[in-house]
């Protein structure tokens, strides 16, 4: 499965793409993440559904990070995806 995720909230400055980041190699995740110019982050990731939920709850759970709502949507995978990276 992938996801294009756009978070809300007291999302930039707080260490959210790192957690983001962190947490999509602990449950061998792949995509990006990137900061918006409005103050959310847009993300993509793809893997498993057990580990995408797995993913999003260890993000929800982190310190100073306070998600106001998300808006997610399901696109294609990319087969040739490895790895999880930060974009600037």
């Amino acid at each position: 499965m992938r996801y294009h995720i756009t978070f809300y909230g007291q999302v930039q400055g707080v260490g959210f793409r790192y957690t983001v980041s962190h947490a999509a190699e602990r449950y061998r995740l792949s995509g990006w993440v990137r900061n918006e110019y409005d103050g959310s982050v847009t993300c993509e990731i793809q893997g498993e559904a057990d580990e995408i939920d797995a993913w999003y709850h260890f993000i929800d759970q982190a310190r100073y990070i306070i998600i106001d709502r998300i808006e997610k949507h399901q696109i294609p995978e990319d087969p040739d995806e490895r790895g999880f990276g930060v974009k600037f």
